[in-house]
């Protein structure tokens, strides 16, 4: 009941000074706001990389091929290139078809696929602008070969014609698939009025054509950063077209991802991966080796570095929480030196010294706690927009906001305690005395 009564004159004392309790808890709805938006920023993007990373296959392994530490001596001639030489790759340094056939057929039981892709005229600095243009209007495109696994792993749903064919593959046939973004932008959105033309896409002077086969659902990236009504769509090959495009028919790969099996522990395998390229065929590289990264390990990685971010940010905002608790004492003691007389009477009337303590408690608390309310109102807020100004659904953490709250009632206590012990040793006739 005491304490009910004390939440009640904290409340009505308040209401008295509505624009002093308002500048009191600005430090405490600033924090509290800064903090619950951060956090709400941060899980909005661990959660899209979670799910970008899911996407892709969170089980699954990139396989590539990565330079040797810079100070090791090769087996082979026994040089040492010294610190930060590295020779440029060759296709002798590549993962060959055999290698990648040799390993399937060792490791079946633990592999699912072996995805391969390859960006028609891409260089060291990536492929040039591509469109595909028709009368007046163009398309950004770019140009990907895929292989089989590939298009079965990541399955596009089909609008129109069909997928490729076993002798597309094979035979590197200049056959594709385009998004129906693009058929929509050129075509009117008519599906069906492409399949079988031929398209001509054009990159940096280069000019490919290819035989319309199939009209696939595109699917915007996840980090795609704002809605543009001509976004960057693929011209899907088959892996052989796009060798033959770069002629790289007979060269090996520098990159592979692999999906291993339900059974299959992705780190174990990480480092048989490792083991079975670079004891079998790199062993006698003087530059470079296989590295395998597990997506799962790369997941938490990613996780942990956004949690350590968002950890700083928030210790940093929440320093403005000191800086409001300090405000809570500081009105807590002005607080006192208005109220002496009332505090020498309730004494005067056998008040407690536990009781007139608890009371100035009280009121610190309620004042932090409004404040921490309004500031995860307004934090729930500005996380939102922030959010969906980067295009995002917002994901509130009900554990951000419980903290918070509780954050509130701690800097209440601790703020409050010394004010409250103070009011809680005022003598009383000198208390009654004072004017």
């Amino acid at each position: 009941m005491l304490f009910t009564e004390n939440v009640l004159v904290a409340l009505a004392g308040l209401k008295a000074n509505i624009m002093r309790s308002l500048l009191t808890m600005l430090g405490i709805i600033i924090g509290i706001a800064s903090v619950i938006a951060i956090m709400t920023v941060g899980n909005s993007i661990t959660l899209i990389v979670n799910s970008t990373m899911q996407d892709i296959g969170a089980n699954n392994l990139q396989v590539g091929v990565m330079q040797k530490s810079s100070d090791s001596e090769s087996e082979d001639t026994g040089m040492n290139y010294g610190s930060g030489y590295v020779r440029d790759m060759t296709d002798d340094d590549l993962i060959t078809k055999e290698m990648i056939d040799s390993f399937k057929a060792e490791y079946s039981d633990d592999i699912k696929y072996i995805l391969l892709q390859e960006n028609v005229g891409e260089d060291y600095y990536g492929a040039p602008a591509s469109k595909v243009t028709k009368g007046s209007k163009n398309a950004n495109v770019k140009i990907v070969g895929y292989n089989v696994d590939y298009m079965k792993f990541n399955k596009r749903e089909v609008l129109a014609g069909r997928e490729f064919l076993a002798q597309d593959y094979l035979e590197g046939k200049k056959v594709c698939m385009v998004s129906d973004k693009l058929v929509e932008r050129l075509y009117k959105g008519d599906n069906d009025s492409v399949i079988g033309q031929e398209i001509e896409v054009s990159q940096g002077g280069t000019y490919y054509t290819y035989h319309v086969v199939g009209v696939y659902k595109y699917v915007s990236e996840q980090f795609a950063f704002g809605a543009s009504d001509n976004p960057t769509t693929e011209i899907m090959i088959p892996l052989m077209t796009a060798r033959l495009e770069n002629h790289n028919q007979n060269k090996g790969f520098n990159f592979m991802m692999l999906v291993t099996s339900v059974n299959t522990d992705n780190s174990t395998f990480a480092t048989t991966v490792r083991d079975y390229f670079n004891t079998r065929y790199y062993a006698r590289n003087d530059a470079y080796e296989v590295a395998a990264i597990s997506m799962a390990s790369m997941m938490d990685s990613m996780n942990t570095m956004i949690n350590m971010i968002q950890l700083a940010l928030s210790v940093i905002a929440g320093i403005s929480l000191v800086v409001g608790g300090i405000g809570v004492m500081n009105i807590m003691l002005v607080s006192i030196t208005e109220r002496t007389k009332e505090i020498g009477t309730r004494k005067a009337l056998g008040a407690k010294n536990s009781s007139i303590r608890l009371q100035f408690i009280t009121e610190s608390v309620v004042i932090c706690v409004i404040g921490g309310i309004i500031g995860i109102i307004l934090g729930v807020i500005l996380g939102t927009i922030a959010v969906k100004l980067m295009g995002y659904s917002a994901a509130v953490s009900l554990q951000s906001i419980i903290i918070a709250v509780g954050f509130s009632m701690a800097i209440g206590i601790f703020f409050g305690y010394y004010p409250a012990n103070k009011a809680a040793k005022l003598n009383p006739i000198d208390a009654l005395r004072y004017e």
